[in-house]
């Protein structure tokens, strides 16, 4: 009988300090997992930059090359174009055509200059750029 009392004498719960350490410790673990769930779910709602090339044209007038490139802006917001490369090398936006494309609208770019010169059959890369430099689109078009 004496032992079953020291047996039952030392069967204690947890000490309430640590039963609150562990309620903590819970607490901020469970507070992180949905902090960063509703983080997760807000990056959807934000305003994004996309822009797809849904063409490329290479022509040639007047010893002239141009590149003329059909635009639709995919994102959520609009977007500024500023700079358009050609196989990496910066070539120049034709004046008359609008920069900023609101969402989900199209636009044609012409793009001219002595670093839009092309040759048939050659492939050539185009990256669009957006105001805060940016990559909003790429396409790779092989002049015929």
């Amino acid at each position: 009988m004496k032992t079953l009392r020291k047996i039952r004498k030392n069967d204690k719960a947890l000490s309430p300090v640590v039963a609150s350490i562990i309620l903590i410790a819970v607490t901020v673990a469970v507070s992180i997992a949905v902090a960063a769930w509703m983080g997760a779910l807000t990056v959807g709602f934000m305003d994004t930059s996309s822009v797809t090339v849904t063409s490329v044209t290479f022509t040639q007038a007047s010893d002239v090359d141009t590149i003329t490139v059909a635009v639709k802006n995919t994102g959520t917001s609009s977007v500024t174009l500023s700079t358009a490369k050609v196989n990496g090398v910066v070539t120049g936006l034709a004046a008359a055509d609008s920069l900023t494309i609101a969402d989900g609208g199209n636009d044609v770019l012409t793009l001219s200059g002595d670093n839009a010169a092309w040759e048939a059959g050659n492939a050539y890369k185009v990256e669009l750029y957006d105001a805060s430099g940016q990559l909003v689109g790429a396409y790779q078009a092989t002049a015929a």
